[in-house]
């Protein structure tokens, strides 16, 4: 197995396999675009077949053919239903765009680098070999994480968008809308939208996942629709099972008062500037509660609860340039930390030089290998403890690749060239690296926050 394996330990295979892992994660989150979307099946393609074929060489034809069938058909209609099937066990997103197919040439290229490639001749040693079924774990890794189901935008408050059709959409069809004839008109009431996973779950993203919202919704539905005319001014009501809502549109999008009442009684009252929220929206309840919202652009930035005329609570929230603020300070913090780390250590080398502490080389190996473990451990409680973390289990097994194969090396370094001084030296290093590894995160919420 070992050495139908260490063929992936070629080059051009390692980097597509980092590239797709980075675009899946970072990349496509970033920079949403073209390039972004089409690099995860460029990449894929290359690695897929190439790792069947080192795991199963004598059947290399048969995966390189079967691997462009099941491409082909994993980006056509045809894989809906099976999909849906699989979505009852395990969620899967999937995206229907013909020019996807723009990467099947690069199978040929695959083919030519199993044909054209030599055996790689590295010896049996044990870090090979580790290295070997690191690198085929990440593989696999690679395969489960890109088909991934995006975000889930939800809304506090109710969305709507208004577009022209002579026929009502079949409701069982579209899970995130509603819809509600009014002669030529439907109102389409949006549940949710799908979004790649924010780096902030805020208002403010949740305003950029309105724009353009009615060319959304029209684009998902598309049969007998179009879009209103711009600017044109709609009011009208509807009967909803949550009450009877008001609506004024300008164009496509929700434009001024919104009110919904209930049995005769106002439950919602709020205002929106083209399909965003603003001013002072007023939430009742049967129990004589009142909770008010202060809004500006989209953002709440006060919210009040009353009952019975009295004020019961009153909070601020973080808007986005809150949010961009806290976390300098918190990237300040962290690296004073460091600071202090660092010159604890070097305190210890000092009072201790040349006397070191003394290991046995297995245990320093060991150490060296294990210690990533404690990194990650450090640097999740770091990131539960300073910004809202909560990874997926693909996000969590790929930063704890990450951190192994960036603290590893440097753990080499420090116990092999720096050298031990004190036995509390060992939790010094795995906090210093737990704690670069956080700047590095919160400082990519940053930017992306920023730019």
């Amino acid at each position: 197995m070992y050495d139908r394996l260490k063929n992936l330990l070629s080059p051009i295979f390692i980097f597509c396999l980092v590239l797709l892992i980075l675009n899946d994660f970072l990349l496509k989150a970033t920079f949403h675009n073209v390039l972004t979307g089409k690099l995860s099946d460029f990449c894929g393609l290359f690695i897929f077949p190439v790792f069947w074929s080192a795991l199963f060489p004598k059947f290399k034809s048969w995966i390189f053919i079967l691997s462009g069938i099941l491409f082909v058909f994993w980006k056509s209609e045809y894989a809906s239903g099976l999909i849906e099937l699989v979505n009852t066990f395990f969620l899967l997103q999937r995206t229907v765009d013909p020019t996807d197919l723009l990467a099947l040439p690069v199978l040929l290229v695959g083919w030519l680098h199993v044909k054209g490639r030599k055996q790689i001749v590295i010896s049996n040693s044990l870090l090979p070999r580790l290295a070997t079924a690191f690198i085929a774990i990440v593989t696999i890794f690679s395969f489960c994480a890109t088909s991934q189901r995006p975000y889930l935008q939800s809304f506090d408050h109710p969305q709507y968008v208004l577009l022209r059709s002579s026929v009502t959409p079949d409701v069982k069809l579209y899970d995130e809308f509603e819809f509600y004839r009014k002669d030529s008109l439907l109102v389409v009431k949006v549940n949710h939208t799908y979004v790649s996973r924010p780096v902030m779950d805020d208002d403010y993203n949740k305003n950029n996942s309105l724009n353009d919202l009615d060319i959304h919704a029209r684009g998902q539905i598309v049969d007998s629709t179009s879009l209103m005319p711009p600017g044109k001014i709609t009011a009208l009501t509807i009967e909803t099972p949550q009450g009877s809502d008001a609506l004024r549109f300008k164009g496509g999008r929700l434009d001024g008062r919104f009110t919904r009442t209930k049995n005769g009684r106002m439950v919602i009252e709020g205002f929106y500037k083209m399909g965003i929220e603003d001013s002072v929206w007023t939430l009742k309840d049967s129990s004589n509660t009142v909770i008010k919202q202060t809004i500006v652009n989209g953002e709440r930035i006060k919210v009040e609860q009353f009952r019975d005329g009295k004020l019961l609570s009153s909070s601020g929230i973080n808007t986005r340039a809150d949010s961009i603020r806290n976390i300098y300070i918190k990237i300040g913090m962290l690296a004073l930390c460091m600071a202090g780390i660092i010159l604890v250590l070097r305190r210890n080398y000092r009072e201790t030089s040349p006397n070191q502490l003394a290991l046995k080389t297995g245990w320093k190996w060991l150490l060296c290998l294990i210690s990533p473990i404690f990194v990650w451990l450090s640097y999740l409680g770091l990131n539960i403890l300073l910004i809202d973390y909560r990874p997926d289990i693909f996000e969590t097994l790929a930063t704890i690749i990450f951190i192994f194969m960036a603290t590893c090396p440097l753990m080499f370094v420090a116990v092999f060239r720096i050298k031990l001084r004190k036995e509390i030296d060992i939790v010094l290093y795995c906090l210093l690296f737990g704690l670069a590894c956080s700047i590095w995160t919160i400082s990519g919420i940053l930017i992306e926050l920023v730019f």
